[in-house]
């Protein structure tokens, strides 16, 4: 194994936020081995700074695949972005399917929503609350368009993007959030982007570990080498992944890593 490929909240990190320091330390042993460590989140790249000594990566493929990430320099390595045309037509996908769908959107510019999308966690500082076409105007780079059906359960919203995105967008969810789906373009996710880090270090996917707990994880799992999903994940993420860890609040990754790497 050269490069673990790890998923942070509920497969890394703890359901309180915190990273434990049997965790901390395994990572640390892999990279002390010579096994590079990769930080693979659907999180955009301003909630890792509390992350990045922790986890101890230089990179993280951030957004569910949209965008990579130096830690060290806080810099955005590359991107890929839904065109304005392709949110448009991701709305109006999903809005004749799920009427009353709220919208916002996570760009290289920060978080932008219209007046009705309520976020669940802290957005950070807004640039524009707005109607769709004003947040589209000056085409911020659309890293992920987060669509809410509030009411539903992510899995049933999915099930419904899925169909009315064929052809259009990428959407995925990340977990049991009130209706809420990811969507990324077309093409892209947490998979394809550590498929293009791993190959630009010379690294096959047999030679790769992953980690994950959630919907928007299951490619990445289908890809890798190895591949683990967390014992209390989403049932695609379980059905996905080689093998299973034990749960995250018991050091799941930890726990395997021990077994693969340290013990060797």
């Amino acid at each position: 194994m050269r490069l673990v490929a790890t998923d942070l909240d509920g497969t890394l990190v703890r359901h309180d936020g915190t990273v434990s320091a049997r965790t901390v330390a395994a990572l640390a042993g892999c990279r002390a081995a010579g096994v590079d460590v990769v930080a693979v989140t659907g999180r955009p790249p301003r909630w890792l700074a509390d992350l990045a000594e922790v986890v101890g990566t230089a990179t993280a493929i951030c957004a569910n695949g949209a965008i990579v990430y130096d830690l060290a320099s806080a810099r955005v390595l590359r991107a890929r972005v839904l065109a304005p045309d392709a949110v448009r037509a991701a709305v109006e996908a999903v809005r004749a399917a799920l009427p009353g769908t709220t919208v916002a959107l996570e760009t290289l510019r920060g978080f932008r929503r219209e007046p009705d999308y309520r976020p669940t966690f802290d957005a950070g500082a807004e640039l524009t609350c707005a109607p769709l076409a004003d947040l589209l105007a000056d085409d911020p780079g659309v890293v992920k368009l987060l669509l809410r059906h509030a009411g539903s359960s992510p899995d049933a919203v999915l099930v419904a993007a899925r169909a009315a995105l064929a052809g259009i967008a990428e959407p995925t969810h990340s977990g049991a959030r009130d209706g809420l789906v990811e969507v990324a373009a077309l093409g892209v996710s947490k998979a394809s982007t550590l498929a293009e880090v791993a190959a630009e270090r010379g690294v096959a996917p047999e030679q790769v570990a992953a980690f994950g707990d959630m919907p928007n994880d299951v490619a990445m799992l289908r890809w890798a080498g190895q591949s683990y999903a967390v014992a209390d994940g989403h049932p695609d993420a379980v059905a996905a992944a080689a093998g299973v860890a034990p749960p995250c609040e018991e050091d799941g990754v930890a726990q395997v890593l021990e077994r693969l790497v340290l013990s060797r």
